[in-house]
């Protein structure tokens, strides 16, 4: 069993290469279908990924037998596939056996799947599911902030040009031509490739010249402050928030610097690990199912069949470590009471 097993992880599956990214669709959309090229009396000889919107589980299709499972594959998309409630025949929800797309039953297909939502069942809910809102106003606020910066970084001046004995019909035209002596705006124009030098009044680059009436001191000149906003708070605010619904510690991520005292990233590794552990769980469920077909077409049957356990690498090192460490301290604990003669032994050896 073990050279057979052996064989179909590393020859036929190549898992060595192919888990990671397996694991990473499941983590991504929540479903992971595997479809299984099975040969009698050789058992599984390869395997095809499909794609999570092509693919539809259905559930309690057949009355006679409610526990049954198949999968339907419609290539031409999601509009082919009902959505997620599945017609019952015979109830006023159709017939089932119209539908089109290939059907494959259960031991051909191995559909990894995250369940941590009964809302989302018989699917699997992603990985990322929390953080899918957050990620878009993260990106909003990115871009809110950026845009402010660009727009509201300049500073202006403000010329206030003394009007003092100019009639009001002629202020606008004496305005005008001073600003013209003053300042011009190139301008290029895209279809003749000329210059044009017009002033922009609606160009926030461009200064505010003010006419005011008054003696020779009215005219002067001001600046008005750029940019004094600081959007990057409520940046980082939702990064924040974006990395606690993804569960990752934030120095993996390369964001936290502080990792000084017991914040380490081992101490946050354990943690992680154990969050790492869950989906491995998952994993391995659909690779011993993987396995017992492949069993069963070369011709095992009964215990001989579930005679063999998975495990994938362990998440983390210190993970490992911490449980020896515990193990390593009940053991002594046993001898010194053992020794000490004082606890009956049949209770220190079932404690």
């Amino acid at each position: 069993i073990q050279k057979i097993l052996y064989n179909l992880f590393y020859d036929v599956l190549n898992v060595e290469f192919n888990l990671w990214m397996w694991v990473r669709q499941m983590c991504k959309y929540g479903d992971f279908f595997l479809k299984l090229e099975i040969a009698e009396k050789y058992g599984v000889y390869n395997v095809i990924p499909y794609t999570a919107y092509h693919i539809e589980r259905q559930e309690a299709y057949n009355p006679d037998n409610p526990s049954e499972v198949r999968y339907r594959y419609a290539p031409d998309g999601m509009d082919n596939l009902s959505s997620g409630m599945y017609p019952v025949p015979g109830a006023g929800g159709g017939n089932l056996e119209n539908e089109s797309g290939i059907f494959f039953d259960n031991y051909e297909m191995a559909h990894f799947r995250l369940l941590s939502d009964v809302n989302y069942l018989p699917y699997g809910r992603a990985y990322i599911e929390p953080a899918r809102k957050l990620y878009k106003q993260y990106v909003l606020m990115e871009d809110a902030m950026l845009i402010h910066r660009i727009a509201r970084a300049p500073e202006k001046r403000i010329f206030y040009m003394n009007v003092g004995s100019i009639p009001p019909n002629e202020i606008e035209t004496f305005m005008q031509k001073t600003i013209s002596q003053l300042k011009r705006t190139p301008f290029q124009d895209n279809k003749t490739g000329e210059y044009n030098l017009k002033y922009n009044m609606q160009n926030m680059l461009e200064d505010f010249y003010i006419p005011v009436r008054g003696n020779d001191t009215a005219t002067k000149i001001d600046t008005t402050p750029g940019l004094q906003y600081d959007g990057i708070a409520d940046v980082e605010y939702l990064r924040d928030k974006l990395f606690a619904a993804l569960k990752v510690p934030k120095a993996f991520m390369g964001y936290d610097e502080n990792t000084e005292g017991k914040a380490t990233l081992a101490a946050q590794d354990i943690r992680f690990a154990r969050t790492i552990e869950r989906i491995q769980r998952i994993m391995v469920s659909e690779l011993q199912k993987i396995a017992l077909v492949h069993l069963y077409t070369q011709g095992y049957k009964d215990e001989n069949l579930t005679n063999f356990e998975l495990s994938l690498t362990t998440p983390s090192i210190i993970y490992d470590q911490e449980r020896v460490a515990l193990m390593t301290e009940k053991m002594t604990l046993a001898q010194s009471m053992l020794d000490s003669k004082i606890i009956p032994t049949d209770w220190i050896y079932e404690n």
